[in-house]
């Protein structure tokens, strides 16, 4: 298992029927999510997550692969350098 870091998730989905996939990815990950903050942008036909998380870089890039594979689902991370 390798070291732990501090991460951000940002999550933007476009499409209404993927929300029901993207939680079932975030619950399936709980226990490395520290915080999450949802926004219903109704203006723009989005909704944007933020996720705050703390796992190995195998395990953030495996929640990022699995999110971005279902449709209408854009997602990035970025870490912490030394945290």
């Amino acid at each position: 298992m390798g070291e732990k870091r501090i991460a951000i998730i940002g999550i933007f989905v476009e499409e209404r029927d993927s929300v029901e996939a993207v939680n079932a990815v975030l619950h399936d990950n709980g226990q490395h999510i520290v915080g999450r903050m949802g926004v219903p942008y109704k203006d723009r036909g989005i909704s944007v997550i933020s996720l705050i998380v703390d796992a190995t870089s195998n395990e953030i890039n495996n929640i990022c692969g699995k999110l971005g594979k279902i449709k209408g689902v854009s997602v990035k991370s970025v870490c912490a350098k030394n945290v």
